[in-house]
């Protein structure tokens, strides 16, 4: 039976999960679970994960969900995956582990949510939250500064020091590559100081071309739509204006 991954794009952790199995010639269908219309929510989906979150998946009769735990599965079950992925070696494997369990502990009030409350918000009727913003910026720049100065080492060009990447390379990056909801202006401002980072980023890109790029194009047309919104609602705060003005006028 096809593997079967219940996703929405919009989601980081649904992305690393499909570009895992573009990369590694997994073939699978793909459901799409909408968040913006709460279908995680579902009676139906609560069948395939009771916690109601993505992504998730069904091989033959097997669900798993967790987007960390989905790429160990997929790493181990299925033929001809690269070792690099995820090592056999207990102690590579260690490490590998570590910096995934790191990642989980520190970027849940990173860049998700930093773009959240500085950008995000009004879509799902929210105020921008500007105090919010600034306080998960903080903690994400820290974030970077481990990164830069634990995880990427002198020698390798992906963390720990690999000369090719693993599934902690791919989710991290795929967790960073949500900054680019973000102006160029302002996403410049928080990265440009991690040269290493960046050049790190560069590399996973350019390993997983062109998967990598064609999963995480989803964000360039969210972004696109949040401005238009964004902009439709700058209108019409400046139309009221022009008529509060106007009536006062009169």
């Amino acid at each position: 039976m096809t593997l079967k991954l219940y996703v929405d794009r919009m989601s980081q952790a649904c992305r690393e999960v499909i570009i895992f199995c573009k990369l590694n010639g997994i073939d699978f269908e793909e459901v799409h679970i909408d968040l913006s219309k709460r279908q995680q929510l579902s009676p139906e989906y609560r069948e395939i994960n009771p916690i109601r979150q993505i992504p998730a998946i069904m091989d033959g009769r097997f669900k798993l969900s967790e987007s960390h735990a989905i790429l160990k599965y997929l790493a181990c079950a299925f033929p001809r995956i690269a070792d690099h992925w995820y090592p056999a070696d207990l102690y590579k494997r260690a490490k590998v582990e570590s910096v995934l369990d790191w990642h989980r502990t520190n970027f849940p009030r990173g860049p998700g949510s930093y773009t959240f409350y500085s950008v995000l918000a009004p879509t799902v009727g929210l105020p921008l939250n500007t105090k919010a913003a600034a306080r998960t910026e903080k903690m994400f720049i820290a974030c970077l500064a481990t990164i830069e100065s634990v995880w990427l080492q002198k020698k390798g060009r992906f963390l720990l020091g690999s000369d090719q990447p693993s599934i902690a390379d791919l989710s991290l990056a795929c967790e960073i590559m949500q900054l680019e909801i973000l102006d160029e202006k302002d996403r410049e401002r928080i990265l440009g100081p991690f040269k290493r980072v960046l050049k790190w980023l560069d590399d996973t890109k350019n390993a997983m071309a062109p998967h990598f790029e064609e999963v995480q194009s989803t964000l360039a047309g969210y972004k696109e739509k949040v401005q238009k919104q964004r902009n439709t609602v700058g209108s019409k705060i400046t139309q009221s204006g022009r008529k509060t003005v106007l009536q006062s006028k009169m």
